[in-house]
């Protein structure tokens, strides 16, 4: 069969109890108890009883590894509530203990003198009493001693204090409280005795028959007729168990207290066993801070206050100085940040201003002033070097007029699709086919030599001719020769390309065979 369903007002009653109990459980110190550098195996286990006593407050599975620093577990001691660190840590001489108050300090170093483990002390009794059940609530604190009007011991009491939650004596419930820490001081050798106690109450005022049967393991009276025989005579009754209670440890219960016989009002006997562990501290120094302030006390060196005087001062300096190279640092970082602003507004506004003088940008570009075509200049030059050479002005067909195919400002002009001009326009045009070399022309005298054949290939001045060019002599030939004038190839052949030269002077002759 399945549980029965909870009523509304159950389920009402159990979240407002659930919120209420983290409330509480959120509102109490908690610590974290691990070790710093390597540790033995001894250390490890006293950690782990250590652990065992900050029940259940504490982290009873933390891991630490060997690259965590004090930085990490600050940082997750906070979301974590963590109020409180126990930290151990080994030395080639002593055993330390630190104990630090989160978030600011202070820190008390102690030297651990001696100590015992819980599994030491379990074995030194005949019989202990220690169960889970006792660890579900924190530990009774008790101090012994430490009512000295000297400040490390006042200081060393609020730690202790702080460290388990605060007790309200009349709302207390006695049945949450079953162990017990006592921590004493002796003022003579300045040490203090770490103990933990599980704590046990019987009533008394009752023989030891009648304790027996309120004890939870009852007696066995397989030999006895009646249970007066066990009342009279204390038949299986063990005195090895007996206690001394007196004065010291006999009380009246304000309440019932859980046990056999345990009632209110009713004289009842409060008996502590030893569970462990055992240490023994010696305060070494308190500073601010968490293990970095300055030191308020320490055990072994004692300062003047004209020394105590003298390091504040030079602390207080050095602090000073760390503040001064600070604000310096970023003054620099600000002035340079400002110079970048001042350098990137000042570009800003010169682009602008160019911009202006310009014109729209968005407009198109006039571009350069029209200038004169390359190959109008290259035609200059080429009729001015011929009228030099040859004394003559140069017919217009050796030299055409391009003055009407200038380039636009816009691009380089398109290209115009050669003429061929019919017979009918020039019935005397040449054939524009050349002949193969060593063959004569109609109507043509072959050269005399290859001096004259030189001569006609390369023209004046022994300078190469471009194909379908003539040599300018033969513009004008002489009678006697019995050659007939030749024509430029432009009046009848193909027009010559733009921007061709005819004619090169001597420097600007082309590279190759001569």
């Amino acid at each position: 069969m399945g549980r029965p369903s909870k009523s509304k007002n159950q389920k009402t009653e159990r979240a407002a109890a659930l919120h209420q109990a983290q409330q509480e459980y959120s509102a109490v110190p908690h610590s974290f108890v691990f070790n710093r550098g390597r540790v033995g195996k001894n250390v490890r286990q006293l950690i782990a009883d250590v652990r065992k006593v900050m029940e259940p407050y504490t982290a009873r599975a933390l891991k630490v590894r060997k690259n965590n620093s004090l930085k990490d577990f600050v940082a997750v001691a906070g979301p974590l509530g963590v109020t409180h660190f126990l930290v151990f840590s080994k030395s080639s001489s002593s055993i330390n203990f630190k104990l630090f108050r989160l978030p600011g300090g202070p820190t008390l170093t102690f030297k651990v003198t001696q100590y015992s483990l819980i599994k030491d002390v379990v074995s030194s009794l005949k019989r202990h009493r220690m169960h889970e059940q006792q660890f579900t609530h924190h530990p009774l604190l008790v101090l012994s001693n430490f009512g000295l009007q000297q400040i490390q011991v006042k200081l060393m009491a609020s730690m202790f204090q702080n460290m388990f939650p605060s007790i309200n004596v009349h709302r207390v419930n006695l049945n949450n409280i079953k162990r017990c820490l006592l921590i004493s001081y002796d003022a003579e050798t300045q040490l203090l005795d770490f103990r933990h106690y599980s704590l046990k109450v019987v009533p008394v005022g009752m023989n030891k028959a009648v304790k027996k049967l309120l004890q939870e393991k009852f007696p066995n009276m397989s030999r006895l007729e009646d249970i007066s025989e066990l009342l009279v005579k204390d038949i299986n009754l063990s005195e090895s168990e007996a206690e001394q209670d007196g004065t010291h440890n006999v009380l009246e219960l304000p309440q019932a207290y859980a046990g056999r016989g345990n009632m209110k009002a009713q004289q009842s006997a409060v008996r502590l066993t030893e569970i462990g562990p055992r240490m023994t501290l010696q305060l070494i120094k308190v500073e601010e801070g968490l293990a970095q302030g300055n030191v308020l006390y320490h055990g072994f060196i004692h300062k003047t206050e004209a020394e105590v005087k003298e390091i504040l001062a030079r602390k207080e300096a050095k602090l000073q100085l760390k503040a001064e190279r600070r604000q310096k640092q970023e003054a620099d970082v600000e002035r340079k940040r400002r110079q970048r602003e001042a350098h990137r507004e000042k570009s800003l506004v010169g682009i602008r201003r160019k911009r202006q003088q310009d014109g729209d940008s968005d407009a198109e570009d006039p571009g350069a002033p029209e200038q004169q075509d390359a190959g109008d200049q290259s035609e200059e030059s080429d009729a001015e070097y011929y009228r030099q050479e040859v004394g003559e002005e140069p017919d217009k067909d050796l030299f055409p007029d391009r003055t009407k195919r200038k380039r636009s400002s816009s691009g380089p002009a398109p290209l115009r699709k050669r003429r061929r001009q019919s017979q009918a326009e020039h019935p005397a045009a040449p054939n524009p086919r050349p002949t193969a070399p060593g063959k004569q022309r109609k109507g043509e005298a072959a050269p005399r030599d290859s001096r004259h054949r030189g001569k006609a290939k390369h023209g004046a001045g022994g300078r190469k001719l471009h194909r379908g060019t003539e040599h300018p002599g033969r513009q004008g030939a002489h009678p006697s020769s019995g050659r007939a004038p030749s024509r430029p190839k432009g009046q009848g052949g193909k027009l010559l390309t733009k921007g061709k030269m005819i004619f090169r002077r001597p420097g600007r002759a082309k590279k190759g065979k001569r």
